[in-house]
């Protein structure tokens, strides 16, 4: 269909996908650098930070290198990092640790709304000279005559849901460049197919990845204490299930409340929703939130595979930087200064070279890199289980990473077992109180939009085999670690059941394209302009 439409075809110099960190920092420097380049920068979302989500603390660093004016600005939230406190919880109290591993040492540095400051970011961006459209979903790489990347093609908009044109069909334009930067975060799907199609992890590990959700709170008032960082393992998962909480204390009695979920659980009955509402509710952390109202939720899925699952991050004619590539630093549970080193460092490169070749090695043995490759053994050592794990931290901290190895890196899905294969254990999860009552209720929070009309954008490649061997052999998964309710089993005509997508709840966390046992669930970019639109997350 797509082939036989005349679309119109804009011309620049760079293209970058995504308005996250990554992708606005590679913008701005690259306007610092070279002014008389055209660049423009496409972000999916409604408007640059809808889709933003993160912890998120932010080391200042590379940001100050980048936009030392960033101090004076007004971010919606940015709150001086205070103390540290670090638990380890059961079902009924915590035990707060006298030592806090370094990568957990906060003062110096911010706890930020991502969103607030991406959008401030595509303001110094556009006061540069870059062109930032909003709204604009890159559905489809483009490639020349050489198998190169050429750059995108916006998805059409106007779209019926059962492939038809519509009223108000407009098709999407091709925007063509030298380079395209691709930075769209965790599990991008234009990544995801050019990983495929240039075998960029042919020498990697497989991705390892998390779930990770956030609630703003607004508490009653004198309850918080601004600047406080909070984080917590143990309870409520098991020891041989990956997962961790963080309570971040903002001023104007606000809290971010959050909890991170390893996606390589093997459990098919695990509920990661439900083990981020059950810490929630734990004894030490209701007090703080019982009487406070939710302000904005979401989730998102984050890459924590480290430098072992770095696929290449060049091809001919495009880059992969920040969280796309995954550049997260798992033990220090922060990528936003990451992403801005990659994203700037990626500028610098071509404005010094003028291709994307060569910026791989670069990228590795630039501080960034070396940061990773520090710390690469401390979340696959979690795989063994929370003690072995906690052992290995602290022995690659004494050694500051210069153990002769490295641990291996196994893709999430495959870790999930068969419903006969594994003994669920005993929890301790109990009936909850405090809100949400549900994911639906949650999904009302990330105030997430899609026109009910609109083609589904979760494609899965085979529905039959949702009725059958997954309902046999996991018991459909799906239904349990979707955060947004999105998947669905619900009768069908014949007394048996199918498979139903809720569309429209989708968060864009990308857990579906990750988690999956089966690897048939395929997230596409929806109509530009879809999606949650978080709020000062």
């Amino acid at each position: 269909m797509s082939d036989a439409i005349e679309r119109d075809v804009m011309e620049y110099d760079v293209i970058v996908v995504g308005g996250g960190p990554a992708g606005l920092a590679s913008a701005i420097r690259l306007k610092q650098l070279k002014p008389e380049l055209n660049v423009c920068l496409l972000e999916k979302g409604s408007q640059v930070g809808a889709h933003s989500l993160s912890g998120a603390v932010m080391e200042p660093g590379p940001l100050d290198e980048l936009l030392p004016e960033w101090r004076q600005a007004k971010l919606p939230i940015c709150v001086p990092a205070g103390r540290d406190e670090f638990r380890l919880m059961n079902a009924r109290s915590s035990y707060k640790l006298p030592y806090i591993p370094p990568s957990l040492h906060n003062v110096g540095n911010f706890i930020v709304s991502l969103g607030g400051l991406n959008a401030w970011l595509a303001e110094q961006a556009e006061a540069l000279g870059v062109d930032v459209f909003a709204g604009y979903a890159a559905a489809k790489v483009l490639f020349d005559e050489t198998g190169a990347v050429a750059g995108v093609q916006i998805g059409d908009m106007g779209v019926e849901k059962n492939g038809e044109h519509g009223p108000n069909f407009t098709p999407g334009p091709e925007v063509r460049a030298g380079l395209t930067i691709l930075a769209e975060g965790c599990r991008g799907s234009l990544t995801k197919q050019l990983i495929a199609h240039y075998k960029l992890d042919a020498d990697s590990d497989p991705q390892s990845y998390a779930l990770g959700f956030k609630e703003l709170w607004q508490l009653p008032a004198g309850r918080n204490e601004p600047g406080l960082i909070q984080h917590s393992f143990g309870w409520p998962v098991d020891s041989k299930t990956y997962g961790g909480s963080f309570l971040y204390h903002l001023d104007n009695d606000r809290v971010y409340v959050g909890y991170v979920a390893g996606l390589d659980y093997a459990d098919p009955r695990f509920r990661p929703f439900e083990a981020f509402q059950q810490f929630k509710n734990h004894p030490e952390v209701k007090p703080l939130l019982a009487g406070g109202e939710i302000v904005a939720a979401g989730a998102r899925s984050i890459a924590a595979g480290g430098w072992q699952s770095l696929p290449k991050m060049e091809m001919p004619g495009a880059l992969l930087v920040g969280d796309t590539a995954g550049t997260l630093n798992v033990p220090k549970i922060k990528g936003i200064h990451q992403a801005i080193r990659c994203g700037a460092l990626a500028a610098e490169h071509f404005a010094a070279t003028g291709a994307a070749a060569g910026f791989d090695a670069r990228w590795r043995a630039s501080p960034g890199g070396l940061e990773l490759k520090k710390v690469r053994n401390v979340k696959p050592a979690f795989k063994r289980g929370l003690w072995v794990g906690l052992l290995n931290a602290g022995l690659e901290t004494v050694t500051a990473g210069k153990m002769p190895w490295t641990l291996k890196n196994t893709a999430s899905h495959a870790a999930l077992q068969r419903l006969d294969e594994f003994k669920s254990p005993n929890r301790d999860w109990e009936e909850r109180t405090l809100p949400p009552r549900d994911r639906l209720a949650s999904v009302f929070f990330a105030t997430t939009t899609h026109d009910e009309n609109q083609p589904i954008h979760l494609h899965v490649r085979d529905t039959t085999i949702c009725a059958t061997r997954c309902a046999q052999e996991f018991d459909n998964p799906c239904t349990r670690f979707c955060p947004a309710h999105v998947y669905e089993m619900v009768p069908d005509e014949a007394g048996g059941k199918r498979l139903q997508i809720n569309a429209a709840n989708c968060v864009h966390c990308k857990a579906c394209d990750i988690k999956d046992p089966y690897q048939i669930i395929d997230w596409v970019t929806p109509e530009g302009g879809s999606g949650p639109n978080y709020q000062t997350l």
